[in-house]
Parts: C-alpha cells; sequence; structure tokens
C-alpha cells in the first residue's frame, strides 16, 4: 500500500478515537485543540523529534498566553492597553526562539492562539489565576495527546506502508 493510503486509513481510524476521547469521555479534553496538535506533529517533521518540538514549544506558547490573559484580567483597560500588553507578549513568545527548545515558533503560535481561543470563547475570568491555569492544562494536554496521535498514526501508516 502507498504510504498516502496506509496515512489516511490510519489517521481517519485514529481521528474516529480522538474524538471519541474528547466527547464520549468526561475528560474534558478539545477535540479542535487535539487535531491542532495533530497537525503540528506532522508539520514540524513527524518522529519523535517532531513531537519533542511541538509539544514543547506547545507548552511555551500556553504559558505566554496564560500569562497574558492573566495580566490582561488583571490590569483591565481599554483595548489600546489590551493591545499593547497582547504584542509585548507575542515579542517574547518569538524572542523565546533564542533557544533552540523553543525555535519552533509555528508551535509555539499554536498553543498561544489556541489558549487565549478557548479562555476567552468559553468566558474564563481572565482576573482568577486558577480558572486561567486550569483552562491553559485543559488545552496543553489536547494539544500533546494530539501531538501523541500523530506518533501512532505515522507509525501505524509507515507499518501499513511497507512491501509485504
Amino acid at each position: 500500500m502507498n504510504l498516502i493510503t496506509a496515512l489516511a486509513i490510519s489517521i481517519g481510524a485514529l481521528a474516529a478515537v480522538a474524538t471519541y476521547l474528547c466527547l464520549g469521555t468526561t475528560f474534558g479534553l478539545q477535540v479542535w485543540a487535539l487535531f491542532i496538535g495533530w497537525g503540528s506533529f506532522y508539520h514540524t517533521g513527524g518522529e519523535t523529534a517532531g513531537l519533542t518540538k511541538s509539544a514543547t514549544n506547545h507548552a511555551w506558547g500556553v504559558v505566554v498566553a496564560a500569562i497574558t490573559l492573566f495580566v490582561v484580567g488583571t490590569v483591565g483597560g481599554s483595548v489600546l492597553v489590551t493591545s499593547i500588553i497582547v504584542g509585548l507578549s507575542v515579542v517574547g513568545l518569538v524572542l523565546g526562539a533564542h533557544l533552540p527548545a523553543l525555535a519552533t515558533i509555528p508551535a509555539a503560535v499554536y498553543g498561544y492562539a489556541s489558549t487565549a481561543a478557548f479562555c476567552l470563547l468559553t468566558g474564563v475570568a481572565l482576573g482568577d489565576i486558577g480558572a486561567v491555569i486550569k483552562a491553559a492544562a485543559i488545552v496543553l494536554v489536547s494539544l500533546v495527546i494530539g501531538n501523541l496521535f500523530g506518533l501512532v498514526s505515522q507509525k501505524i501508516a509507515g507499518v501499513m506502508a511497507k512491501p509485504a
């Protein structure tokens, strides 16, 4: 079987499992974040190195976003003040790439954006650090589980694509 067909079957079957894990359990995992993590795994090159780069940078993005959201919720203020806070936080997010472990900027942005989206769209009380941390943890776990689904799907497809 060719690799694309093997990937389609592997990813499709595991997508059903991932969706059930998110929607059919009480874990609170977010299916959209899981799929972002899954795509990020492949985007960063796959294999163990891609998993490590993706997960590490997701975590960095989630942490920067959580801190930013808390600061915005605590400081309050106008759209201008919020915009400046967000802009400065993104400068910090990208400057993290000076460290080799944080050099996969797109994966960091996925973590940052996913955290901001989840918190803002679900009405998390941004001034409540506990609520922000809980929301950020849900996003990070969902992203990393998505990275793991990527690795598993790649391994299964590799076995399926090998000639008999």
